[in-house]
């Protein structure tokens, strides 16, 4: 990579991050659900609900962009992970999809800083280890040809995901 390009894992709340677009991971209808859909929901305001009843909601694979509103994010990207079903319907390439079509909304929106959830690795059941993988070296690869990101974080809601996402990112 021919830029300084930090990436890297933590464990913090998503709604607090002082970045230019944080990342929900949204259901279908990104009207709220639970986990860090729901947290975002919350911080943002109702706002954010009335924004999003007006994108029609998201396929699975695919992202739509709103304004953070309350949030001290500038934009929220709701991307819409797969829910595992075994790993053998396309989850995979669905899951890198969401990644992929973030960081283009994100260069699109002329953000510098991008923070990720561990999308699908909640309620919708994907395993932690795979996700992460996918996860990093999706970004990686998206990123040796994006130039506007320069700062990524892969936000854990646990310490246990904290330590498969830094070890996805060492290995990767």
């Amino acid at each position: 990579m021919k830029r300084n390009l930090l990436i890297y894992a933590t464990k913090a709340d998503i709604t607090t991050l002082p970045v230019d677009v944080i990342v929900n991971a949204a259901n279908t209808s990104l009207l709220g659900g639970v986990g860090v859909d729901g947290a975002i929901h919350r911080a943002a305001g109702l706002e954010l609900l009335y924004a999003c009843r007006g994108l029609g909601g998201c396929h699975t694979g695919e992202a739509k962009i709103t304004n953070g509103y309350k949030l001290p994010a500038k934009y929220v990207i709701h991307a819409v992970g797969p829910v595992w079903s075994g790993g053998s319907h396309g989850e995979a390439e669905l899951l890198a999809s969401c990644y992929r079509n973030s960081l283009k909304l994100a260069a699109e929106h002329h953000c510098r800083s991008i923070a990720f959830p561990c999308i699908s690795t909640g309620v919708y059941g994907y395993p932690v280890e795979p996700a992460a993988v996918i996860a990093t070296a999706t970004v990686k690869a998206e990123l040796e040809h994006e130039s506007s990101i320069d700062e990524v974080i892969f936000c854990c809601y646990t310490d246990d995901d904290l330590e498969v996402y830094r070890k996805a990112l060492k290995d990767g």
